[in-house]
């Protein structure tokens, strides 16, 4: 495991090997060489809306295609707070083991191999030394914002997270506010595994290199979710015009992630299976308000 300034536990220890071992959910097995960044996601609310497959296709790089589900791209608007974040045999990166952080993401394949995964148009971080990494070792589009995210204490219940985020120094500045809440009932459908079950990110290199970095995770302990948006410019900020219909939300309490090294996109592994389009899991409760 990483050394860094707060060393995790045993128990986190176990944890972090249990996920390591548990491989039966992912489509692929695990890359060969070591992880590289090890985090965890906490109190994340997924909003996804529906989109024109041209519409997301067009904004994509080369090497890359739309993946859909029942007809359909998705954008996703994801707020999370973000912890135990540490590189495999490095120190803690100093005010960077822990923050919020925000992403607008859509989901693809790769062209030559068929793999699935998430591309990323943005991700917005309070640090603005992890913001500076992440750009330099990921190649992914991360930016600094000023960001706050607040929770309730009540015993028992699934606190209502308070978010927001200001991008700066941008020259589109992106404001994101909002409230929400798991409502405990668990989401399990072909829906929640097309949007969540993605091991592998997509980016773009030095020089238009089409890049992969493998992710580990367990499946996603997804409850259903309620959310009012006071405030959503992220999608706006890159040229995306969101369908006037409520978002479908999921919540999700804490996963723990790893990350390998990039490598260029196109080798490795034999084609996966086409995830089959299937209607349209159990409706989520939602609120959404606007601000001009």
């Amino acid at each position: 495991m990483p050394a860094n300034s707060a060393p995790e536990s045993g128990r986190e220890v176990d944890a972090s090997a249990a996920v390591l071992r548990a491989v039966e959910h992912r489509p692929l097995p695990l890359p060969r060489r070591p992880w590289t960044m090890q985090q965890r996601w906490n109190d994340l609310l997924f909003a996804h809306w529906p989109m024109p497959a041209a519409a997301i296709e067009q904004t994509l790089p080369p090497g890359l295609l739309t993946d859909t589900f029942d007809g359909s791209a998705w954008l996703g608007v994801v707020p999370f707070g973000m912890d135990r974040i540490a590189f495999r045999g490095l120190p803690s990166v100093p005010g960077a083991r822990a923050f919020p952080e925000l992403n607008l993401r859509t989901y693809v394949r790769e062209r030559r191999t068929n793999r699935t995964g998430v591309f990323f148009y943005s991700l917005d971080a309070s640090n603005p030394l992890a913001v500076a990494i992440a750009r330099t070792v990921f190649c992914l589009p991360y930016y600094w914002a000023n960001m706050q995210m607040h929770s309730g204490t009540e015993p028992g219940v699934t606190a209502e997270v308070r978010y927001s985020s200001r991008r700066l120094l941008a020259p589109h500045p992106a404001h994101f506010r909002a409230r929400y809440r798991g409502l405990g009932s668990l989401a399990q459908g072909p829906l929640e595994h097309f949007l969540t079950a993605r091991y592998a990110l997509y980016t773009v290199g030095r020089g238009g290199t089409l890049l992969r970095g493998d992710i580990h995770h367990l499946p996603w302990p997804l409850e259903r979710a309620e959310a009012e948006f006071e405030r959503n410019e992220l999608p706006d900020a890159h040229g995306f015009r969101l369908p006037g219909i409520a978002p479908v939300l999921h919540y999700s309490r804490e996963l723990l992630v790893y990350v390998w090294s990039l490598e260029r996109a196109g080798h490795g592994l034999a084609l996966e299976h086409a995830v089959q389009a299937a209607p349209v899991g159990s409706p989520v409760v939602s609120r959404e308000r606007q601000s001009p």
